[in-house]
């Protein structure tokens, strides 16, 4: 990939003004103003509903990848200026040097846009109620079709609610440039060609409907296509960074996360965070001593060993990407950035050790479990209530009623069946955790009254 080509201002939709601030800057501001941005804030990261206790949202959890992404980009953007200077236009220099990070941090503002409410659980009942229903909906699909409803994916459903064009909205939805696009597609392919032994194949990162659109992004962005049936592309370069930003986040911020709640003790938490900083830097323990004794209080000290950890993980990260930036670029790579870090001191070992940890305590934790059950049957149970009635055109009174409770923007009445479902899908999987537990409880009878 030619490093003068593999950005883009190019947008969906035309662009309605130009300012004191650079296209990408203004990417940054539309998803932080954006109704799909803020919903993120009712919707659960880990930890449901903790009371007076603050822990990690999808929207705090966003801004903190977005944080840790603008660092990478800044560094990277740098090294890319001084070892390709002599190739790059002079147009490439501002970009590298001054917007790569602006790209990286607005996608991983973006990262989880296209979560449903419940996250994985959501996605799992989405893709369940498909397969369940197979008999009575599958004939109505192409076989690629169909394939985008069982294997429901978030990340495909964040490049259609940051592409397509709802009932009576603007073209280009948010119009964020073909830059910023390009960066969130972990898994450039459609849903026929995943393949659990290729990392960026493992899942799928359009639906048929924005197959199109997706194409205008790889041409304008250069990215390499791998096969055209199934339709495969290698990576981005932009979306190592993107990846490596949410990897950092989510596996040192749960241990803080389930610290605050008392899931582990203070000295689990300590310790993991510890060996981890020596693994990373061998005079790491010893510079924090004298810090760590003036700090009283056990939550900021947790706060104050995560931002050391976060810190150092930053710096590892930006050298496995120098170090393997011929495969990067040429998208041969097939292993993250986090399992490329320097392991000479053993920090995959303990980085592994916090997975392990995590997985047995936190995410298997009692109210993590209940949470997902709950909201599995929540986002199950609307499915079955509205995608049958909209694919209905003589319903019965109780359809028609069912229908109307969607809202005008999602409602494709003289569409194919798949654009149909697509709408149901746009409804259902924007909820907040709160909106569908709310939504459920009304259309089952559980809560009945008029809403204020």
């Amino acid at each position: 990939m030619d490093l003068n080509h593999i950005f883009s201002a190019t947008r969906f939709g035309k662009e309605l003004s130009s300012d004191f601030r650079t296209a990408y800057q203004r990417d940054f501001d539309r998803i932080i103003f954006s109704s799909a941005f803020r919903r993120l804030q009712n919707k659960t990261q880990v930890f449901p509903l903790p009371g007076s206790v603050f822990v990690h949202n999808r929207l705090t959890h966003s801004l903190e990848v977005s944080s840790v992404g603008r660092s990478l980009g800044n560094l990277v953007g740098e090294f890319i200026v001084q070892k390709f200077k002599d190739k790059l236009k002079e147009e490439s220099i501002q970009f590298y040097r001054y917007d790569l990070y602006n790209v990286v941090s607005s996608a991983c503002l973006c990262h989880d846009i296209g979560n449903p409410a419940f996250g994985h659980s959501g996605e799992d009942a989405i893709a369940d109620y498909f397969k369940r229903n197979e008999n009575s909906l599958k004939n109505r699909f192409t076989e690629k079709e169909w394939n985008d409803f069982i294997n429901f994916e978030g990340n495909a459903n964040a490049v259609r609610i940051l592409t397509q064009v709802q009932n009576g909205k603007y073209e280009g939805s948010i119009g964020l440039t073909f830059a910023t696009l390009a960066s969130i597609a972990k898994y450039p392919c459609e849903s026929s060609a995943t393949d659990k032994t290729i990392l960026q194949q493992k899942k799928f990162g359009f639906f048929q409907s924005e197959k199109e659109n997706f194409k205008k992004i790889t041409t304008r962005t250069g990215m390499i296509c791998e096969t055209e049936s199934p339709l495969v592309y290698r990576r981005h370069p932009f979306v190592w960074l993107v990846e490596a930003a949410d990897d950092i986040c989510y596996n040192i911020i749960d241990l803080e996360d389930s610290h605050r709640l008392g899931i582990i003790s203070h000295k689990e938490c300590a310790t993991l965070l510890l060996e981890l900083i020596s693994a990373l830097d061998k005079n790491g323990k010893d510079s924090l001593k004298d810090r760590q004794h003036l700090i009283k209080d056990k939550n900021e000290k947790i706060s104050f060993l995560r931002a050391k950890t976060i810190s150092l993980l930053i710096s590892k990260t930006v050298e496995a990407y120098q170090n393997n930036f011929d495969e990067i670029l040429n998208g041969s790579l097939n292993k993250s950035l986090m399992k490329l870090i320097d392991d000479s001191r053993g920090a995959l070992k303990v980085l592994k050790e916090i997975e392990a940890f995590s997985v047995e305590n936190i995410y298997n934790h009692y109210s993590v479990v209940e949470i997902e059950n709950a909201g599995y049957n929540v986002m199950y149970e609307l499915l079955s209530h509205f995608v049958e009635p909209v694919l209905k055109t003589d319903r019965t009174q109780a359809e028609s009623k069912a229908v109307k409770l969607m809202p005008a923007q999602f409602l494709y009445e003289e569409a194919s069946d798949y654009q149909k479902v697509l709408g149901v899908l746009d409804f259902v999987s924007g909820m907040t955790d709160n909106y569908a537990t709310e939504l459920y409880k009304r259309i089952k009878g559980i809560e009945i009254g008029m809403r204020r």
